[in-house]
């Protein structure tokens, strides 16, 4: 993904007003900052991730897996709780699988369907990971007091329930 690191400003912008008159400043300032911001904040995740030998796309998978009570869950299901395609969950699983973090086989009742396991290498590399994930979101999150967590989770939420307006 790339996005400025030099972010316009409201002069920037301005210059941009007479060729695009329905042009909302202050809408599009707020718009790219919130862009940089979860940029930065995916930035700073890979970096944690790369210090554990993780990429994040990889990572979220394993953390899925962990999620189940069997550790286990087919692709097609581990894509869609991802939000990415199938072709792409194959790519994550099969460097897990080289890696020894996963493991596929085939599903007891049903022969022709895949099913992808949290090996005992996944778990104590999650368990290397998690730990200082969490200790980082911790001190992360408490730059803001209780009162801008909740205001920013909400604003966040209504942003998200109406992502359709950008499509």
């Amino acid at each position: 993904m790339l996005l400025l690191k030099e972010l316009p400003n409201s002069r920037s912008l301005e210059k941009f007003v007479s060729r695009y008159p329905d042009l909302d400043i202050r809408a599009i300032s707020d718009f790219v900052n919130i862009l940089r911001a979860a940029s930065d904040i995916s930035d700073a995740l890979d970096r944690l991730l790369n210090q554990h030998d993780l990429l994040q796309g990889r990572w979220w998978v394993l953390v899925l897996l962990l999620r189940e009570d069997t550790l286990t869950s087919s692709p097609t299901e581990l894509a869609k709780k991802a939000g990415v395609t199938k072709a792409t969950m194959t790519g994550f699983i099969d460097g897990l699988e080289r890696e020894g973090l996963v493991t596929r086989f085939t599903h007891n009742a049903d022969g022709r369907k895949l099913m992808v396991k949290l090996t005992k290498r996944g778990l104590n590399k999650l368990d290397e990971v998690m730990p200082d994930y969490y200790r980082k979101v911790k001190a992360f999150m408490q730059v803001l007091d209780d009162s801008q967590r909740n205001s920013l989770v909400t604003d966040i939420k209504t942003l998200s329930l109406n992502i359709e307006l950008l499509k």
